[in-house]
């Protein structure tokens, strides 16, 4: 039987083409690509929704990356993270380390404003797996001949594996000079001091052959801000509210004249409500009366009117060339300006007469305002997106973004954007950051959470938040948890507005000026991101009845107000706002931890860098009439230091420097003089 087998095999001539052997030729290619991705890549994070949106971080801010990474057996891994910044198209790599229960991580810091990527590989490290075995049967007194051979053979490998630079190659080949001689002489001991040595372990990593690389499936994106994104203070007005006289509609330059006070309480960004033209059908009268009277000046909220709309300015604020005077004098003050940017038109918007396939209407042919039942708007109509709207309207919006970063402006308040659909926001965000990455989007959205957070994962740079209704130590302790240590820590960044035009506070309304210097307090410190408006500094607070509304509210009329009052908190704000500046564990929103404190009136939290070089502790009362205070722990494990050591402790608000000897500690809070502490700690 075997003959017959010989002689088909010599005289079988074989098909021209035999599609089975084809075939399995294709999927032996693609058996041979999966047996070699053998080290397991998974459990990636930050990631957001498999890659779907960017993860956020700021210029010069730590990025963590951690992922489980794994291989059959028992053979020693390694791997890596792979980076690249905005116009880089070379990956750059950095080591990553294991952490525990095959979790591995590294950490990185991008420099430059703007799109990035981050990916893993991961590899069989034959030569860690070297080490380990021959030192374990050298530790035996066993022989290691065949094993020096074998690490001869890994130097050799890494030569020709060409990886690394020209002088890591070099190096290496003096290294297998070196072994070959020690190998000539017999120096076993010589070889594997040499194999193991610190020097050989890193040139290895850079050389050695990486067997059976795999690499993570995707390129997980990461937004990289300017600073001011995560980090910053904002002073919120109405331009028309700055001459000093309630029969004088305010300008440009009279917001000028306010730069110093404004920049004296120590604010970044000048948050101005809109300043556009007005229209005047259906115009809302003070305290948002249906009906104004001649010289009311309407809401600034009702965009548009025979002068212009949302690329205009309203005649009484001025010219564009003073919009350009007062950008221009705010940067002289280490201001930045911050418009408002609101998605609606007065029924005498250009717009209505150019565009109406961009508006609704009713059976009747009339236009349909922005009701709310039981809320009128009858000053307001909506745009929509589709139908004969789109793309028009889309590209209508971008080019009014786009306007306003020709004069200077890179900062927007965005008013409902949860209104609009969330495809716009992802399509105009990108649109504009192509032209200015540097551009910051706040969204004005008091909302469900999950509308909150898409958001900002579609390319908010900030969001507003329920910090407004968190008083009590619970809550606002769950809250913060929430926004620091979940996933969202990685997409959203919440700005912590003491109060708005459109939210008066109860805590406020009934707490007098106590209640306003911890709110103060709780927003500077909790938050990278907080504001104010104006006002605030002067504990304003009467409110429309059984309502979170100002009485006599500005969105309506015109106010005057002495900025230096009796009863202001204008130094607690400058406080607050130096100690963000002036220490670098403000910088990031995520470092915050509580700790505690014996009594639930008191919050007791501190911010810290990673390497603990500045680190802060605050104690903030919760109860604004009546003194609190309590024993609390001093977080000295957090300094390496034990339950007994002590710490050097600078109070910064007094000014005071003491020692605090062991961890608990007491402390005691008079609302009626001071109701915060700020302490920084060193050991």
């Amino acid at each position: 039987m075997s003959d017959v087998i010989e002689k088909a095999k010599t005289t079988a001539a074989p098909p021209k083409s035999n599609p089975s052997v084809a075939k399995a030729g294709a999927a032996d290619e693609v058996l041979s690509k999966l047996a070699a991705d053998r080290v397991v890549i998974e459990g990636v994070a930050p990631e957001i929704d498999g890659g779907r949106f960017a993860v956020k971080r700021f210029a010069g801010e730590d990025l963590t990356v951690e992922a489980d990474i794994f291989a059959d057996g028992h053979d020693k891994i390694d791997a890596a993270l792979l980076y690249r910044e905005t116009g880089e198209s070379e990956w750059r790599e950095v080591p990553m380390a294991f952490v525990e229960n095959d979790r591995w991580g590294a950490t990185v810091a991008f420099s430059k404003n703007g799109p990035a990527h981050f990916t893993i590989i991961a590899w069989r490290d034959l030569n860690a797996l070297w080490r380990y075995e021959a030192k374990k049967k050298r530790d035996a007194g066993l022989d290691i001949t065949l094993e020096l051979v074998e690490g001869l053979g890994l130097v050799k490998d890494a030569i020709s594996s060409e990886r690394g630079t020209p002088e890591e190659v070099q190096a290496t080949q003096a290294l297998l000079k070196r072994l070959e001689g020690l190998s000539a002489s017999g120096d076993k001991d010589g070889q594997y001091e040499l194999l193991t040595a610190y020097e050989t372990v890193d040139l290895l990593y850079c050389t050695g052959v990486r067997t059976n690389l795999s690499r993570y499936e995707r390129q997980v994106p990461v937004w990289v801000d300017r600073e001011r994104a995560a980090f910053s203070a904002w002073y919120e007005l109405f331009p028309r509210s700055q001459s000093g006289d309630v029969n004088r509609h305010g300008t440009f330059a009279d917001v000028e004249k306010r730069l110093p006070d404004i920049k004296e309480m120590g604010f970044d960004v000048l948050y101005l409500l809109p300043i556009h033209p007005i229209g005047v059908t259906n115009r809302k009268g003070k305290n948002n009366s249906l009906k104004a009277l001649e010289g009311d000046v309407g809401s600034p909220y009702a965009i548009g009117g025979i002068e212009g709309g949302h690329d205009a300015i309203h005649p009484e604020l001025g010219t564009f060339a003073d919009f350009a005077h007062l950008v221009k004098a705010a940067e002289a003050h280490g201001l930045e300006i911050a418009i408002d940017f609101a998605i609606q038109c007065s029924p005498d918007h250009p717009w209505i007469k150019e565009h109406p396939e961009w508006f609704d209407w009713r059976p009747d042919g009339t236009i349909k305002f922005a009701e709310n039942p039981p809320k009128k708007y009858e000053d307001i109509v909506n745009v929509h997106f589709y139908r004969g709207a789109i793309p028009s309207i889309w590209y209508a919006l971008r080019d009014a973004f786009l306007f306003w970063i020709e004069k200077g402006v890179k900062i927007f308040r965005v008013d409902n954007p949860h209104t609009k659909p969330f495809p716009f926001w992802e399509w105009v965000i990108e649109e504009v950051r192509k032209v200015e990455p540097g551009a910051i989007f706040l969204a004005e959205a008091f909302t469900r959470p999950k509308m909150m957070k898409r958001l900002a994962k579609v390319g908010y740079n900030q969001s507003y938040s329920y910090f407004t209704w968190r008083n009590s130590k619970a809550e606002l302790t769950e809250y913060l948890e929430e926004l620091t240590t979940e996933e969202c820590a990685d997409y959203m960044r919440p700005n912590f507005f003491v109060n708005t035009p459109d939210i008066n506070p109860v805590f406020l309304q009934t707490s007098g000026r106590p209640g306003f210097r911890i709110r103060l307090a709780l927003a500077a410190t909790l938050g990278g991101n907080y504001g104010v408006y104006s006002g605030f500094e002067l504990c304003e607070y009467k409110p429309v009845k059984g309502k979170e509304e100002y009485l006599d509210s500005e969105k309506y009329e015109i106010r005057a107000f002495d900025w230096k009052r009796e009863g202001n908190i204008r130094e607690d704000i400058a406080f607050f706002n130096r100690v963000r500046n002036e220490n670098a564990a403000m910088k990031s929103f995520t470092s915050l931890a509580f700790f505690k404190f014996w009594n639930d009136n008191v919050l007791y939290y501190a911010k810290r860098t990673p390497d603990r070089s500045s680190y802060l502790l605050f104690i903030v009362s919760l109860n604004p009439f009546d003194p609190q205070g309590g024993h609390f722990e001093v977080p000295l494990w957090e300094l390496g230091l034990p339950d007994n050591g002590s710490v050097k402790v600078e109070a910064l608000a007094t000014g005071q420097s003491f020692r605090w000897h062991g961890k608990i500690q007491h402390w005691w809070l008079n609302p009626l003089e001071r109701p915060y502490a700020v302490f920084r700690i060193t050991p």
